[in-house]
């Protein structure tokens, strides 16, 4: 069966909410110098980079363009690490110039970790990007946004699956209300650890 069939599997509509399965994350203190924040336009993107970084960011033009770039300082369990919010992007294939500004960060500053945000009621028409990313060998993890509407819609998603099919770390949370933020923090952190074990 195709990865894409997989997928597909692990979300079931006109459900009651109570399906997502908020799984924990272990500890540890591995260095964590770069983070990439990346996704579709209205998303949430801006609000996950705001709940990780606070107050410390900085907002400029990305080299030789027009395009604004958000960076910002944050620590998680005492390591310090820069975040970066990329502009909107729907392809690696960039059409815009901010599809183009987000594919230059992520294959030449190179994060050690890409946070792939995604509206999880529109999951099906979001996860092609994420299986680009796959695809293209980038060290993904997958933030399921917006949990709080995709219940509501009666979308049941299990997560626990998803991230079996995928292959790659996958998180549920409401960063409007903070909710799934703090094991975003503990899985970032965990997959640095695990990149590191594996080189």
């Amino acid at each position: 069966m195709a990865l894409w069939e997989k997928v597909l599997k692990t979300i079931s509509f006109g459900k009651s909410g109570g399906g997502c399965h908020w799984g924990e994350a272990r500890l540890d203190n591995n260095h964590l110098s770069r983070v990439g924040i990346v996704g579709n336009p209205n998303v949430g993107k801006s609000v996950v980079f705001n709940n990780l970084t606070g107050a410390y960011v900085t907002v400029s033009n990305y080299p030789g363009t027009t395009v604004d770039v958000a960076r910002g300082k944050a620590k998680i369990e005492g390591v310090g690490i820069e975040v970066v919010d990329t502009p909107g992007m729907y392809s690696l294939l960039p059409i815009t110039e901010e599809e183009r500004v987000a594919r230059l960060i992520l294959f030449e500053e190179r994060p050690e970790v890409i946070l792939h945000v995604v509206d999880s009621k529109n999951l099906e028409r979001m996860l092609p990007l994420t299986i680009q990313f796959i695809e293209a060998r980038l060290p993904v993890i997958l933030d399921l946004n917006m949990m709080d509407e995709t219940e509501v819609a009666g979308i049941e998603i299990d997560v626990n699956r998803l991230e079996k099919e995928l292959g790659i770390p996958v998180v549920a949370t409401v960063a409007t209300a903070g909710r799934g933020m703090a094991t975003i923090r503990k899985r970032l952190v965990e997959y640095v650890r695990n990149q590191n074990y594996a080189v």
